[in-house]
């Protein structure tokens, strides 16, 4: 009876302190396909940024990008500095707790939920998945190890998630001033490569920018942020359709009346916009909410001559 008591008391302060920063408000918000969609990415980048670090850059003394090869310094320090082991996950958490809370207040709420869970699936895939030295060579941990982090950053760009670290204080400042703040991410690679270097001797610090460099092409070959695609979208409720690729995709499109179907002989709109690949899960979600019947087409990698205005998500 008393564990009853105490277990709704605690539920009761949860739900009101949820209230007072508004993150009942912001859940609620969140479509179930959104939420499956992200979790779902969440896991798989979890899984391999796991499987990068325990299985190649661990046993070969490599550093990735970010926070991750900060959090990886930070546990390498740890040991050689002061004799105690702090584990990768924890050192990976602590770095992005401060950040999130950044995020929270500076970025949007949605964004931080998201990030929050990424960085919690991440942490935990490290801490419970076995390091296991497939090899002891350095380079074949570099690659294979910048293969399997460059898939998983690249499949979490694909679904429009952050691992925090590095993005979220880009994503403050370009918020601030307007401008891409490139310098965070080499300043923070160029430290960690030099930490690397004077701990465990240059080499190592070369194989990392080996591990940095293919990592980046990876996720590169599996996700171009800004890569174009042309959507043409026959559709009987043309109206809602717009408002929507209007109000929430802020793109433009245009329309063609009065187009026929040659089965059916039925009187519909054609509309035809351009999106990013960031912006086509927002896009899926959309059609299916709004017209789930229409005929879409998508097609990729189109060239665009004219004014084509570039968002961040």
């Amino acid at each position: 009876m008393k564990q009853t008591k105490l277990t709704k008391k605690w539920y009761h302060y949860l739900r009101r302190f949820a209230y007072r920063v508004k993150l009942l408000r912001v859940l609620q918000s969140i479509s179930r396909e959104k939420y499956d969609e992200k979790i779902s990415a969440s896991l798989v980048y979890g899984f391999l940024s796991a499987v990068a670090v325990n299985f190649f850059f661990q046993p070969g003394h490599v550093y990735s990008s970010g926070a991750t090869g900060l959090a990886q310094i930070i546990s390498a320090l740890s040991n050689h500095l002061f004799g105690f082991h702090l584990p990768i996950s924890v050192a990976f958490y602590c770095i992005n707790i401060p950040l999130m809370i950044l995020a929270w207040r500076q970025i949007g709420r949605k964004f931080t939920i998201f990030t929050f869970i990424t960085v919690s699936m991440s942490s935990l895939f490290i801490q419970f998945v076995p390091v296991v030295t497939l090899t002891e060579d350095p380079i074949i941990n570099a690659l294979f190890g910048g293969v399997v982090m460059g898939l998983g950053i690249g499949f979490a760009l694909r679904h429009n998630i952050s691992s925090g670290g590095t993005d979220i204080v880009s994503l403050t400042i370009r918020k601030k001033t307007g401008k891409n703040v490139g310098s965070i991410s080499f300043l923070v690679n160029g430290t960690i490569m030099l930490i690397a270097g004077l701990t465990f001797g240059w080499k190592y610090a070369l194989y990392s920018m080996v591990t940095i460099f293919v990592s980046s092409r990876v996720t590169d070959a599996v996700f171009t942020k800004q890569k174009k695609m042309q959507a043409t979208i026959v559709t009987s409720n043309p109206d809602a359709v717009i408002e929507k690729i209007h109000n929430k995709l802020h793109r433009g499109a245009t329309i063609i009346h009065d187009a026929e179907g040659t089965y059916n002989h039925e009187r519909k709109a054609v509309l035809i916009t351009v999106i990013t690949r960031a912006e086509f899960n927002d896009f899926k979600l959309i059609m299916k909410q709004v017209d789930p019947t229409a005929f879409v087409s998508v097609s990729e990698n189109v060239h665009i001559l004219g004014r084509f205005v570039e968002t961040e998500s």
